[in-house]
């Protein structure tokens, strides 16, 4: 974002994150652009059922794959000691980018969660009987939301220039005051709670219902666990260390006024911004985990490559349990 002349901003050197960073970063981009790509491919051409959360799951295995080609970019950047070579445009996408996958990966995550809960919380509920065109206009009102609350970064310069070195950063620490600046923390922080709150909630009651019903035949419940527990997984594991460590710059800010203060917190929040990015290697789990339709799949095709023949009874007893509610 632009600052202003009369703005103090810091800018800090961080050889560790230039050594550390790249390797790690190709590594998720390697690891998660399979993952995704799998996942995509499995839900275009063998999905033979589709449910409403495997509408919002298609939307954010999308989405994981768009932003991880982005992660090479991020790497060679770090590798340069955080010097961007690629000019303005580029910076202000790739920044877009990333804040709008966050996004995604919160928002659809908790809409499958929440999904699960009605189905297993609430059978009769009216909400289940809406098809995948309910699912369709949930998933793009979710992503003109992203636009909306992270757009903003496409339309001004991210550049802080520190010892001849371009920096492309989003949240340089400036002690002076910038709507912009204040709206891009506050939601970077808020849209982690909220949805965190609704997916505990989801959790503790589908997990209450499992402990209430004795029969369970299908196993519907304990894959609903299954899943639910994936993704509080993925939210405490991907999203919370960079969301606390950038509460904790905000508590510095109300302290201080000298950048010597926040040169570790700083570091924190960059470590803690590459689980964020983990997220993409880690969703493809909560695929395999979201319903029967999708696992028996993958294990039939599994088998398949691998030549296994003689599971075929195995997996023709999980595609019996696809045409369940799940």
């Amino acid at each position: 974002m632009n600052h202003s002349q009369f703005e103090k901003c810091c800018a800090f050197e961080a050889p560790i994150l230039d050594q550390v960073l790249p390797p790690v970063l190709i590594l998720e981009f390697m690891v998660g652009l399979f993952g995704n790509v799998v996942a995509l491919w499995m839900f275009i051409f063998h999905m033979d059922t589709w449910r409403p959360n495997s509408v919002y799951l298609t939307h954010l295995a999308v989405a994981d794959s768009i932003v991880l080609f982005c992660l090479p970019f991020r790497a060679d950047y770090y590798r340069r000691g955080k010097n961007w070579l690629y000019g303005d445009v580029l910076c202000r996408i790739l920044l877009f980018l990333l804040a709008a996958n966050r996004a995604a990966g919160i928002f659809f995550l908790t809409a499958v969660a929440v999904d699960r809960y009605f189905k297993i919380v609430h059978p009769l509920n009216p909400i289940n009987r809406m098809g995948l065109g309910y699912a369709l206009w949930v998933s793009l009102g979710l992503w003109a939301l992203i636009f909306l609350a992270t757009g903003y970064l496409l339309a001004d310069e991210h550049f802080f220039y520190n010892s001849n070195h371009t920096q492309c950063e989003s949240f340089n620490i400036c002690m002076g005051f910038s709507p912009i600046s204040t709206w891009h923390n506050a939601f970077y922080v808020v849209q982690f709670f909220l949805p965190a709150a609704i997916v505990a909630f989801c959790t503790i009651r589908i997990t209450w219902q499992l402990r209430n019903r004795t029969i369970d035949k299908q196993g519907k419940i304990k894959r609903a666990v299954q899943f639910v527990m994936a993704v509080a997984f993925i939210f405490i594991t991907c999203f919370f260390p960079s969301t606390i460590s950038r509460i904790a710059v905000w508590v510095l800010r109300m302290w201080y006024d000298e950048c010597v203060h926040f040169k570790e917190a700083n570091l924190a929040f960059y470590t803690s911004v590459c689980f964020t990015y983990f997220n993409s290697v880690l969703n493809p789990v909560v695929y395999y985990f979201s319903t029967p339709a999708f696992s028996g799949t993958f294990k039939k095709v599994l088998y398949k490559v691998l030549g296994k023949k003689e599971v075929k009874n195995e997996v023709n007893s999980v595609e019996m349990n696809v045409s369940t509610r799940m």
